[in-house]
């Protein structure tokens, strides 16, 4: 993802002299190209993510359309006012980009994990959030966070993420994605561990169980008309999210049932109120934290198990 993050904005560098990228002391290697390129649009912000944000409000307040880049964890907590009344409250057109969601950086612990950003993002007025699943999703995702105007947050994984689409498909803001057709009963998941939820749904299919699979890639605005028709048309929706399941994509939908007197039943797969725990390969700590393909699999057939 982050080389597919990369690539695109460098292109629209290329296109567009407006257009300038910011980190705050990481990401100085992969950013070569660009700084041969584009020496004085790559700005160096140093270990100081509020300034960083603060920079790039500056920058759009010239009329420049910066993307502002550093681990998540980092920019959404450390740099919270900043994103809160420096961008969101004065809606100037910056781009953040939140590198590590989940527990993508594995080997680094709780500090470094970024499950709780939905949560703290979603409720601040003007912004966009993105959340995209797969390195081509990345790239439509990054050329529509520069085409529109105003504030945009997204975030993305680090670990070579599996690519979940082999053609060309129509990428609209704030409109999800069917991804796999099923009556039975509708998986809701975001990000990079969509791909998990698509192949929950293939050994569930194993078992004569046809799951709906639906790639939430805004999450905030939200397309509620995804969720009410999944709601009126199977029996039960889990969602699967690789986030704190207190305030992210589980909490969302659950709002959008509630508030539109849906009698479905929703089951939420996430992070339950607890730090990560372990250490090892994301796809390692992920099991650890319950949220395997496997885990998660057998977790489903058990509660409908129950359910019938």
């Amino acid at each position: 993802m982050r080389s597919a993050y990369l690539e695109t904005l460098y292109e629209l560098a290329k296109k567009d002299e407006r257009v300038y990228a910011i980190i705050s002391d990481n990401g100085a290697i992969v950013y070569d190209d660009f700084k041969k390129a584009f020496p004085d649009r790559l700005l160096n912000a140093g270990i100081a993510e509020a300034n960083m944000i603060g920079m790039a409000a500056g920058l759009a307040n010239r009329g420049k359309i910066p993307f502002a880049y550093t681990i998540g964890a980092f920019l959404a907590y450390r740099a919270y006012e900043f994103i809160l009344n420096d961008v969101c409250l004065q809606n100037k057109n910056v781009k953040m980009v939140g590198i590590g969601e989940g527990v993508s950086y594995s080997l680094l612990g709780s500090s470094h994990h970024t499950l709780y950003d939905m949560a703290v993002l979603r409720p601040i007025p003007n912004l966009t959030l993105l959340s995209p699943a797969s390195p081509i999703e990345v790239k439509k995702a990054v050329k529509a966070a520069y085409e529109m105007e105003g504030p945009v947050y997204i975030r993305l994984g680090t670990n070579r993420e599996k690519e979940i689409y082999h053609s060309e498909y129509n990428y609209v803001l704030g409109k999800g994605i069917e991804i796999k057709n099923g009556d039975d009963i509708t998986i809701v998941s975001t990000g990079s561990i969509v791909s998990d939820a698509i192949e929950v749904a293939n050994n569930l299919e194993k078992r004569n169980i046809n799951a709906r699979v639906i790639n939430i890639h805004t999450i905030k605005p939200f397309d509620k008309d995804i969720i009410l028709k999944a709601a009126d048309e199977t029996k039960i929706i889990f969602t699967i999210e690789e986030h704190s399941i207190i305030g992210g994509l589980g909490s969302a939908i659950s709002e959008i049932l509630a508030e539109n007197g849906c009698n479905s039943k929703l089951i939420r797969f996430g992070f339950e109120d607890n730090f990560a725990i372990g250490y090892g390969k994301h796809e390692e700590v992920k099991k650890m934290n319950g949220l395997g393909i496997d885990n998660i699999t057998e977790r489903i057939l058990e509660y409908l198990g129950d359910y019938e």
